[in-house]
């Protein structure tokens, strides 16, 4: 794994990290994501935060991204806030899953600069079942 797609997508996703209330009842940017595509794509997204709930996750944002530019296999993704990396989320691991089956290998760059495989994070996936 090439040092540098890390350092290109964490770049990326604090490039957009910029939380800010856009209105009475949604903040956006506080949690930023960066996704490197099989086809050397960086497609990135930032967390939507509604009082309603209806919002999405900064990964489901540049997965969007991603898939309105006509991609779905993802090799590398970052995401993180002010604070540091972070994993996705429960949601956002099973629709990244869900997205391509080659993305069960994608690599994940955790907490403490671990990394991991979405398979790893999602054992026993009910999908490969189908």
């Amino acid at each position: 794994m090439s040092t540098s797609d890390w350092e290109r997508l964490t770049a990326a996703a604090e490039a957009v990290l910029k939380p800010r209330r856009i209105s009475k009842w949604i903040e956006v940017g506080g949690v930023a994501a960066a996704i490197l595509t099989d086809r050397d794509n960086i497609h990135t997204g930032v967390c939507i935060d509604s009082a309603c709930s209806l919002g999405m996750c900064a990964e489901r944002s540049a997965a969007a991204r991603m898939l309105t530019c006509g991609e779905n296999r993802i090799v590398k993704i970052v995401c993180l806030n002010r604070n540091g990396f972070l994993p996705p989320c429960g949601a956002c691991r099973e629709f990244l899953m869900e997205l391509d089956p080659g993305n069960s290998g994608m690599k994940i760059l955790l907490p403490g600069n671990r990394i991991a495989e979405l398979q790893e994070l999602l054992p026993e996936w009910w999908g490969e079942k189908l």
